[in-house]
């Protein structure tokens, strides 16, 4: 399996959230990209010297999202990546751009060197903050395989967070993550209704009962409920690593160490 190859073990992988920095032409773009990137590597230092599984780079705060994401956006996702790639070399890496710029996240993470990304809209339409979601996953898996970039997973999100799924309100959780295994997605991810908001712990199971690839939790998971989360492949962890828990504060080292050192003894 592609991912116990990645990251060394099935489960349960910690995978911590850089949250970049405001990027350049964007509404609250203010840092000059050398500091953009020093922060990221600092944050990956922590990460990487806490023992963390791997990390996600995302361009969170890029706020508002928008569906028409320019060039200058995947030059500098390109700069922070390769930078916590050379950091990081060994440390299993992906990427995020938003909002739902699956194939530039593609792109840069065949640039950069990173080993998976984290796509929306894979299968099935929605309604996000952003506006309607189409699914993507034909043209993605085809640009996938046009740039040479095959051994770099996808790892989909499944009736996603911030979103509305009225359009798809009678296909199950279930239904909807055995669409995305057919579809050829290489891990599934499920989240709470927002950033930070805990998922479901049935839908975990559920999810995990329907299909045979890896499905990993994508939101809330914290140093108190992650007992309720350990038969989940992967947890992805943003807020909680952060001060106070918020995701747009910086990384905290303590709170990275206390969270992996508790999940040491818990795999034991």
């Amino acid at each position: 399996m592609k991912f116990l190859d990645l990251f060394g073990r099935l489960k349960p992988v910690v995978i911590g959230m850089i949250h970049v920095k405001a990027l350049p032409g964007t509404p609250l773009g203010c840092m000059k990209m050398s500091q953009i990137v020093e922060e990221a590597c600092r944050e990956a230092a922590i990460y990487r010297d806490a023992g963390i599984d791997g990390v996600i780079i995302e361009n969170m705060h890029d706020i508002p999202y928008s569906f028409s994401v320019g060039p200058e956006v995947s030059a500098c996702m390109t700069s922070v990546c390769a930078a916590v790639r050379g950091l990081c070399p060994s440390m299993p890496l992906g990427v995020q751009i938003l909002s739902s710029a699956n194939q530039h996240a593609l792109a840069v993470a065949l640039a950069s060197g990173l080993d998976f990304i984290r796509a929306e809209g894979f299968v099935f339409s929605h309604v996000a903050d952003e506006g309607l979601l189409n699914a993507c996953a034909g043209d993605l898996l085809r640009y996938r395989k046009q740039i040479g970039a095959e051994h770099v997973q996808i790892f989909t999100d499944i009736k996603k967070k911030h979103s509305s799924h009225a359009l798809t309100s009678d296909v199950s959780i279930e239904e909807t993550a055995r669409a995305a295994e057919f579809f050829l997605s290489d891990g599934l991810i499920v989240t709470g209704a927002a950033t930070g908001l805990q998922a479901d712990p049935q839908e975990l199971r559920e999810v995990s009962q329907s299909v045979r690839i890896p499905v990993l939790i994508g939101s809330g998971v914290t140093y108190d409920n992650i007992e309720r989360y350990l038969h989940a492949n992967g947890m992805i962890i943003g807020s909680h690593f952060k001060k106070n828990g918020h995701w747009a504060n910086p990384v905290e080292p303590e709170r990275v160490k206390r969270f992996m050192g508790k999940m040491c003894k818990l795999r034991k």
